[in-house]
């Protein structure tokens, strides 16, 4: 066994090791957490295969952005944890169910990839030049899949949009603040002077002494 090996098994055992803590933690915050690590894990594991450019993505768009969104929700829902746990074992059986055949449909996918006799061999350049995946990666999305990139460009830019006007609309149920108005908005409106004449408050003593025996 090289290093490699002991590298990849002992990723791939606190990869496990963190998978099973997300879905068994009763913490729905720790369960983020280990969420977080088993994507650390699944990003050195990228490193092992020499591919950087996915490793670096893993960890910039679901470690950094992702992740820390499912953190900040978790944390300012104050999720009742009590409530969600109820009828868990009335659904185990059919969850455990779904998930094994989750499980045979992966190994029935991925177990071809197991079966290689030696790990995959960079093609050959010429003399004096690099071979970079991630040049070669690039090329390959933005011309033979430069279509199906496009359109997942326009998915996400409609998601973002739908995203921003529902949180901008008005509901009758919430407060809501018209950004247009707020820009155009003057000092003149936020506050009026008003000159008015000093009023004395008459005293209890001098209200005593006005009345009439």
């Amino acid at each position: 066994m090289n290093t490699i090996s002991i590298f990849f098994y002992t990723f791939a055992a606190v990869l496990l090791f963190a998978a099973l803590k997300v879905i068994t933690s009763r913490n729905p915050v720790h369960s983020a957490l280990y969420l977080v690590l088993c994507f650390f894990q699944a990003s050195a594991i990228w490193l092992l295969l020499q591919a950087e450019f996915l490793a670096i993505a893993l960890i910039l768009v679901y470690v950094g952005a992702v992740m820390v969104l499912f953190l900040f929700v978790v944390m300012m829902l104050d999720i009742n944890i009590e409530a969600m746990r109820k009828g868990f074992w009335s659904h185990f059986p059919l969850a455990a169910s779904i998930g094994a055949l989750l499980a045979l449909e992966l190994a029935s996918v991925l177990l071809g990839g197991f079966r290689l006799t030696q790990a995959p061999v960079a093609p050959a350049m010429p003399d004096g030049v690099q071979y970079a995946n991630t040049k070669e990666l690039g090329i390959v999305l933005y011309t033979e899949y430069l279509y199906p990139l496009e359109i997942a460009a326009v998915i996400l830019l409609v998601a973002i949009v739908a995203a921003i006007a529902l949180t901008l609309r008005e509901r009758k149920d919430s407060k809501a603040q018209n950004p247009s108005d707020q820009v155009r908005v003057k000092a003149t409106d936020r506050m009026r002077l008003v000159k008015m004449d000093a009023v004395r408050q008459p005293m209890a003593a001098d209200a005593e002494e006005g009345k009439t025996p």
